[in-house]
């Protein structure tokens, strides 16, 4: 499946409390289950939160599936990018 990297605006959520970002979470987890039960591929793997942002990576059958969680959590979806190809420090290893 792709991966993609979400690219959230999401005013003060740098200053939210650990209880905000755990009910953040709950919230997406309980619309990633609920698509699931209707069978749509779509699974949250991690996000970095930075000032007003957040950065997610899911995979995803097609983009369709993260604008629709995006929609049923309450979560905006500001820039959706398909993730092509990954490096890291191993990347420069032979």
């Amino acid at each position: 499946m792709p991966r993609f990297m979400i690219e959230r605006d999401i005013p003060e959520i740098g200053s939210a409390a650990r209880d905000e970002l755990r009910a953040a979470a709950a919230k997406s987890n309980e619309v990633l289950a609920a698509m699931k039960a209707e069978n749509k591929n779509i699974q949250w793997e991690h996000s970095y939160v930075a000032g007003n942002k957040t950065f997610c990576v899911y995979i995803a059958d097609e983009p369709a599936l993260i604008d629709e969680h995006a929609s049923r959590s309450g979560f905006p979806a500001s820039i959706v990018t398909q993730i092509g190809k990954m490096i890291d420090p191993v990347t420069a290893e032979g």
